[in-house]
């Protein structure tokens, strides 16, 4: 257990160090009453995508919104009582990166109150649910366009939609789970297109008109680049002298981790410890900003919290070899279907189809490669039914890719039977020290039918 309260402070520390950055760079960017002005601008817009909080509110006041929001979810965490593990480098990617373009330091309260309230009429703990509460937050434009929707909803209105979202996310998220298989790392943002597709009909037919934004901001490559990529490689040093392993080791457990599948659940941190996981967040967030820059993209809001997500997830499932055949399905897109590769949904659909990285790991990178083709042209057209109102749209696009893919190739292409991942490769007791994953013909449990 000391071993277990060392890790959780350290992370603990890392995470506050994280947010404090976010908050430094906001003064950096933006004047103290800019940033004033520009979180105002923020609380008050719906939210719903594209919206990029640094075309509409400026880069300090986006930034100083991360930093809360990020904040806000540490200590969230902290509360919980729950030991911190791959997965919360997750949390908090997500929670930074999408407090970029539509989640805010108040849109959120609603859903963490109705996951609140779901954990107590349980009469259990909350820390079991924060995770999926923090993440269902996805449906935060919902709340701020029924709160603020002149003429229409009302912030009660807002409120209580709010609290049923937060309510039922739990044991649809449980549910979803299950029907992907692991191959979705997105589970949550699956789930929220869901109940975006029953929440936006019904809000419609009551007079209400929800559309889809564009809030681009362009121009701020150098300064964004250059900050991510010192960003990134901070952690690839920190990984490799910093960990308190020897560099070799450190590197012998990262190229462990690029053998696995990232089939979810698979907890980097907890299989190969803290050093391998920072050069593979380093690493993957220098190829997501490749893949952007080099497809003639934009580094905003939207791209950035893209990047972010990618190296949350990089403790989750993520690596180099599972997630570039599936963006290389995406570039194969962009040269045979009717849109450009430097389209602002296209270049978050090259960043967040890496949702799908576990079918390329599982299966092999020619699945990968097929899956990112068929998820390019999906993401471009599940937006729109559910008017920008989940956030996680990559997320629901990939769950219907996985879905389908997952049991056609199962059984048309490998003849071999399916089966459910239910448990992580670690002791849930005794995870101070990194776990070395069973071998592939363990992890996947499958026989030949």
């Amino acid at each position: 257990m000391q071993g277990e309260t060392m890790r959780y402070n350290r992370m603990h520390l890392f995470f506050w160090l994280y947010a404090a950055v976010l908050a430094l760079a906001a003064v950096l960017f933006s004047s103290p009453e800019e940033i004033l002005t520009g979180l105002r601008t923020i609380v008050c817009t719906e939210d719903s995508l594209i919206t990029d909080y640094v075309l509409i509110a400026g880069p300090g006041a986006a930034l100083m919104n991360s930093a809360l929001v990020t904040g806000i979810s540490i200590v969230l965490l902290k509360l919980s009582r729950e030991p911190f593990n791959g997965f919360s480098l997750v949390v908090i990617g997500l929670m930074s990166g999408f407090s970029l373009f539509g989640k805010n330091f108040v849109n959120i309260w609603p859903i963490l109150l109705g996951t609140w309230l779901y954990a107590k009429s349980r009469r259990e703990h909350f820390g079991k649910y924060i995770s999926v509460g923090l993440l269902a937050t996805a449906l935060a434009p919902a709340v701020s366009y029924i709160a603020l929707d002149n003429g229409w909803g009302n912030p009660v209105a807002g409120l209580i939609t709010g609290v049923i979202i937060g309510f039922i996310m739990p044991p649809l998220s449980a549910y979803t789970y299950k029907i992907q298989n692991g191959m979705n790392l997105y589970n949550v943002g699956f789930a929220c297109g869901l109940v975006a597709f029953l929440l936006v009909p019904l809000i419609s037919s009551m007079g209400a008109t929800p559309t889809t934004q564009y809030h681009w901001a362009e121009g701020y490559d150098l300064p964004f680049g250059a900050a991510l990529g010192t960003l990134c490689v901070i952690l690839i040093l920190a990984g490799l002298f910093a960990s308190g392993k020897p560099v070799l080791s450190v590197w012998a457990g990262y190229r462990r981790l690029l053998t696995t599948s990232g089939r979810a659940p698979s907890d980097y941190l907890r299989m190969f410890g803290a050093g391998p996981v920072l050069v593979n967040m380093g690493v993957n967030g220098l190829i997501g900003m490749a893949f952007v820059l080099g497809g003639g993209g934009e580094l905003n809001g939207p791209t950035v919290g893209g990047i972010l997500t990618i190296m949350g997830f990089s403790a989750f499932g993520k690596h180099v070899f599972n997630i570039a055949p599936v963006m290389a399905g995406v570039f194969l897109g962009s040269l045979v279907m009717h849109w450009e590769l430097n389209n602002p949904s296209v270049q978050l659909a090259c960043l967040f189809c890496t949702t799908l990285a576990p079918i390329s790991g599982y299966f092999g990178w020619p699945y990968g490669v097929l899956a990112g083709f068929i998820h390019s042209s999906v993401v471009l057209y599940t937006g729109s039914p559910v008017a920008g109102m989940n956030l996680y749209n990559n997320g629901f696009s990939g769950g219907l890719v996985a879905t389908v893919l997952y049991p056609v190739i199962i059984a048309v292409f490998q003849h071999r039977k399916p089966t459910l991942v239910d448990q992580d490769y670690f002791d849930p007791m005794e995870h101070d020290e990194p776990v070395t994953p069973p071998p592939a013909h363990q992890i996947t449990e499958e026989k030949e039918v």
